[in-house]
C-alpha cells in the first residue's frame, strides 16, 4: 500500500509539474500565430484609425501580424460581445469603447465593463459640432439660432442612439434649449459622410472622424467639446469659450475576455504600452488628431469603473434612461 500511495503522489507531482510547465511555456512563447483584434465600429471611423494604427506599431513588439476586425451592429453590443465571449488564449483582443458603459444604462446589454480583464487605455477624444461647409450658419450662436428658428427640424447625426456622440448633442441641446432630430448611423464615418453630402445638417463626432472632410472643404467646425482649441486647428473655438459648459467626449482601450493567462496578458500590456509611447504611433495619432491619453491596467479599471457610474447620472438627466 505505501508504494502504491508513493506511486500516486509520485504520478500526481509530474502531472503538476506538467501543468505547471504548460503554464509556463504558454506564456514564454507566446504568441505563437497572429492576433485577432476586434473593433466594434464600422472603418473609417475614429475607433477603427486608432486601433490600426496602434496594432501597426504593437506589430514590431510582439513580432507577429494583429488582424483588426470589424464586427459592427447594435451600437457596439456585437462586437464587445464578441470580445467578452472569445477564447481565453490572448489570441483575441479587442478594443472596447464608451458605449460598453452607456450601453447598460439602456438595457441594450446585459454585461458591463466587470466582464473585461483591461489592458490599457489609448486615446479620448472630444466631440464637435460639425456642419456643410456651404451652410448658412458659420459660428455656434447662428446654428442655435437657426435650431431655435426650426424646432424639431434640424437633423444631427451621430454613431448610435445613446452613444458618445447621441449624449454629446444631447448635452448642446440641453444647454442651448433647442430641439434637434438624432439621426444614429453605424459608427461616425457614415454621418460624417452625411452631413459632408448635405443629407442632415450636422454631426456631433470627434475631430479626428471629420478631419478628411475638413481638410478636403467639404464641412467646417462650429466648435469642440474640450476645454482648449486642438493644436492642429487653432481656429476652432471650445463651446466653453463661446458661452456653453459643455466638455466632453470619448474614450478607448484594450481588453481581454476573462481568463486569460496573467503572463500573457503582461506580455499584450508590455507591447501595447511600448506601441502607445511610440514615436511611429505617436506621430500617426497627431496626424490624426487623436488624442493619446493611456493608462496601465489597473488606472484603466479604475476609470472605467467611475466613468460607469459618472455616465448613469449624465444620462438619467438628459432622459436617455429612466
Amino acid at each position: 500500500m505505501k508504494k502504491i500511495l508513493a506511486a500516486t503522489v509520485a504520478v500526481a507531482l509530474a502531472a503538476g509539474m506538467f501543468v505547471s510547465c504548460n503554464k509556463k511555456a504558454g506564456g514564454a512563447d507566446y504568441p505563437k500565430k497572429g492576433i485577432t483584434m476586434i473593433c466594434p465600429w464600422g472603418a473609417g471611423g475614429g475607433t477603427d484609425a486608432v486601433l490600426r494604427a496602434v496594432c501597426s506599431t504593437a506589430e514590431k513588439y510582439l513580432g507577429q501580424t494583429i488582424t483588426v476586425e470589424n464586427k459592427t451592429g447594435g451600437a457596439g453590443v456585437i462586437g464587445h460581445a464578441a470580445i467578452k465571449d472569445a477564447k481565453a488564449d490572448g489570441y483575441t483582443v479587442g478594443m472596447i469603447t464608451f458605449e460598453l458603459n452607456s450601453n447598460p444604462w439602456q438595457g441594450l446589454q446585459d454585461f458591463t465593463y466587470a466582464d473585461y480583464d483591461p489592458l490599457v487605455r489609448v486615446n479620448t477624444d472630444a466631440a464637435t459640432i460639425t456642419v456643410k461647409a456651404d451652410a448658412p450658419y458659420n459660428t455656434l450662436a447662428e446654428f442655435i439660432d437657426y435650431c431655435k428658428a426650426n424646432p424639431g427640424k434640424v437633423s444631427v447625426g451621430n454613431s448610435a442612439p445613446g452613444s458618445v456622440w447621441h449624449i454629446a448633442a444631447g448635452l448642446l441641446a440641453e444647454q442651448a434649449g433647442i430641439e434637434v432630430k438624432h439621426v444614429a448611423f453605424e459608427g461616425a464615418a457614415g454621418a460624417v459622410t452625411a452631413v459632408a453630402g448635405g443629407h442632415i445638417e450636422a454631426v456631433s463626432v470627434s475631430l479626428a472622424e471629420v478631419k478628411s472632410q475638413l481638410d478636403a472643404g467639404n464641412v467646417k467646425v462650429l466648435g469642440i467639446m474640450d476645454t482648449k482649441r486642438p493644436a492642429l486647428y487653432p481656429e476652432i473655438p471650445t463651446l466653453i469659450e463661446q458661452g456653453y459648459n459643455v466638455e466632453f467626449g470619448t474614450w478607448r482601450g484594450l481588453a481581454l475576455p476573462k481568463g486569460v493567462d496573467p503572463a500573457i496578458k503582461a506580455k499584450l500590456v508590455d507591447a501595447f504600452t511600448k506601441a502607445c509611447e511610440d514615436p511611429e504611433f505617436l506621430k500617426t495619432a497627431g496626424n490624426l488628431n487623436l488624442t493619446v491619453s493611456y493608462q496601465n491596467p489597473d488606472d484603466f479599471s479604475a476609470f472605467l469603473k467611475g466613468n460607469y457610474e459618472a455616465l448613469g447620472v449624465t444620462m438619467k438627466a438628459l432622459g436617455l434612461v429612466d
